[in-house]
């Protein structure tokens, strides 16, 4: 069973940075793919970012590209999305999502099994 523990969330104001992180534990982290999502009441999770279990693919939801950064060290089980240039749109719980095998980068929210609580954003302008 995978554990995902997030963390880094916060207030901040518009133009300012944050860098969320994802601690897993349970299983052979190298051996996962992972991603970030984010949710806002009312709507379903969305991709932000997605990255391969080497680190060496990544993916950006559009309103991410440019601004965010995914990355993974495999040694200390972690997973980090560095946030620059924020918006008040970017406001939302965003999660941690991680799921076995080592095939293709996932994008869909169903495709992965495993979920962190999440971990609140809130941008104010």
């Amino acid at each position: 069973q995978v554990q995902l523990v997030e963390a880094g969330g916060g207030t901040v104001q518009a133009g300012d940075s944050l860098r969320l992180s994802c601690v897993a534990s349970g299983y052979t982290f190298s051996m996962l793919r992972m991603g970030w999502f984010s949710q806002t009441p009312g709507k379903e999770r969305e991709l932000v970012a997605a990255i391969s279990w080497t680190g060496g693919s990544t993916s950006y939801a559009d309103s991410a590209k440019g601004r965010f950064i995914i990355s993974r060290d495999n040694a200390k089980n972690t997973m980090y999305l560095q946030m620059s240039r924020l918006k008040p749109e970017d406001s939302a719980v965003y999660y941690c999502a991680a799921a076995t095998g080592t095939g293709v980068i996932l994008s869909r929210a169903q495709s992965y099994d495993y979920w962190g609580k999440g971990t609140q954003v809130t941008v104010s302008s």
